[in-house]
């Protein structure tokens, strides 16, 4: 897939004390609540929910990620969650992050996520999950 055809979401996020570690600081982790919050909400612009892809029988549990922290976020900071499809292959796919506080780059990374059936057995991503994630 080209960069002309990729679907990115932007969502925006307000931090609450809950995502804060004792410093007011928001707490490595949850960073990656707040990709998967960008992940659902593409999914959900582009028409199809993860209640959309399980009521079908399938899944897609993440199989690696990866983050770069560049600068904190606080408490009552207000984020923005861009999130784009990397890659897709015949049976995982790839979300790539970027969170910002204003202009500021906050933390970039990545996730990779295997299709997977009610069986747990790696399958080919589905057509009508392929098309979304291709951006068709």
């Amino acid at each position: 897939m080209n960069n002309q055809q990729q679907a990115k979401n932007i969502t925006y996020y307000r931090v609450i004390y809950g995502d804060c570690d004792s410093m007011a600081i928001v707490y490595y982790a949850n960073y990656l609540r707040f990709f998967e919050i960008g992940r659902t909400e593409l999914l959900r612009e582009a028409g199809l929910t993860y209640r959309d892809v399980e009521d079908r029988g399938f899944f897609l549990p993440a199989t690696e990620s990866y983050l770069k922290y560049v600068k904190p976020a606080l408490y009552d900071d207000l984020l923005t969650i861009e999130t784009m499809i990397g890659f897709v292959k015949k049976a995982s796919s790839r979300f790539d992050y970027a969170i910002y506080k204003g202009e500021d780059l906050v933390v970039r990374g990545y996730t990779i996520h295997a299709c997977l059936d009610r069986d747990n057995k790696i399958v080919r991503f589905p057509d009508f999950l392929l098309n979304v994630l291709k951006g068709e």
